[in-house]
């Protein structure tokens, strides 16, 4: 049996113990979570594949910088990877002081909407225009927490691993926000 074989093998577990003595160990990993994260940054950039790319690479070689830091703590080596992902971006806008932007799909602004219980039976152009701009009005951070939820469709345990926080805190964090966005939708009538 070839060394490759031997590897391919490996739980994530054993792959992780192996790539925090030896960086070569770090390739299977980088296969199974490159395309998961190159779509996470992608969204974020809102579709700009070649910066998304040049994101993606940095976002790798700074976990493997720093295997020998990681540790298990019960949450999946995805949220880690994607909490460095996250704060690559995030380092990307600031550079660029860039306002953050969210890729808003029709649908899931209507449960968005719905969700913030804003009280409409339908929702018009305008009204999908202010919420925009309502949404506009949150700063980076809480931007994030909507778009994790309601645009990328992430579960609570999901969003509360990349952040490193309990999926109660995100819950609460994530309802104040919708409770935040119906007070400013009521606000503007």
């Amino acid at each position: 049996m070839t060394r490759k074989k031997n590897i391919s093998n490996l739980s994530e577990t054993e792959l992780i113990a192996l790539a925090k003595k030896d960086q070569k160990y770090f390739g299977p990993l980088y296969e199974r979570y490159f395309e998961e994260i190159f779509r996470f940054i992608f969204k974020r950039l809102g579709g700009d594949e070649e910066i998304a790319g040049d994101i993606t690479q940095q976002t790798f070689i700074k976990a493997m910088a720093n295997m020998g830091r990681y540790e298990d703590r019960g949450f999946k080596f995805s949220s880690w990877l994607y909490r460095i992902a996250q704060n690559e971006v995030s380092m990307y806008f600031r550079q660029l002081k860039k306002s953050y932007s969210v890729a808003v799909d029709e649908n899931r602004i209507a449960d968005l909407a719905q969700e913030a219980e804003l009280e409409m039976n339908y929702m018009s152009m305008d009204q999908q225009e202010k919420l925009v701009e309502i949404l506009n009005s949150l700063n980076e951070s809480e931007l994030e927490l909507i778009e994790l939820r309601f645009f990328q469709a992430m579960r609570f345990q999901d969003i509360a691993n990349i952040y490193n926080i309990t999926e109660a805190n995100t819950k609460m964090r994530i309802y104040r926000l919708l409770d935040k966005i119906s007070k400013l939708w009521n606000e503007r009538k």
